[in-house]
């Protein structure tokens, strides 16, 4: 039976020491708060790997993974003011990347729903198809102006309601129930 011998440190050869890269991505993220782009660099280089894995576990569009990625990391620089140094960097990382794959997944879906519904099926014929696009048209243009601009941009854009309700000057309360009646309607017109 072979055993290891630990190093002096306690590690076992080739293994990494977890907490010592941990203080590192902790210090560039320091360095990066107090505006060092290098430091900034030398992180996303680190972790970038990492949040594409754990990004490709949610999004498996190539493309739209690429895309994910970008929005978290930019995401991750636009908040660097909130990191807080005395805890750890890699919880605050990947819940920033939690939220923009959740988000980014949630556009997509909404985009492709969209699609199938304004353009109907491919098995369909074509005069069907342009007879649904025109019935959803009709109702969408039956909805009041604040309804059908938070509908759109919750279920269409995807975007979040912070989002919506920062464009539009409206409260995140408000925008809920402008979205919710907007929805009650369309099901309505549109579902038998």
């Amino acid at each position: 039976m072979l055993t290891q011998q630990a190093s002096i440190d306690g590690t076992m050869p080739g293994e990494i020491d977890k907490a010592a890269l941990g203080r590192t991505r902790s210090d560039l993220m320091r360095l990066a708060q107090a505006g060092d782009r290098e430091a900034f660099r030398e992180l996303v280089n680190d972790v970038g790997p990492a949040i594409m894995r754990f990004l490709r576990r949610r999004i498996t569009d190539p493309n739209e993974l690429e895309d994910a990625c970008q929005e978290t990391l930019l995401a991750i620089y636009q908040s660097r003011h909130t990191y807080q140094p005395s805890r750890p960097v890699e919880p605050w990382l990947f819940a920033i990347a939690r939220y923009v794959g959740a988000r980014h997944a949630k556009s997509i879906w909404a985009r492709n729903r969209w699609q199938e519904l304004s353009e109907g099926s491919d098995d369909q014929p074509a005069q069907a198809s342009h007879g649904l696009r025109l019935v959803v048209r009709q109702a969408m243009g039956r909805l009041p102006d604040s309804q059908r601009e938070a509908f759109t941009m919750l279920k269409v854009e995807g975007l979040s309601l912070a989002e919506v309700s920062a464009r539009t000057g409206a409260s995140v309360g408000a925008i809920k129930v402008r979205a919710h009646r907007a929805y009650e309607f369309l099901k309505k017109s549109l579902l038998p």
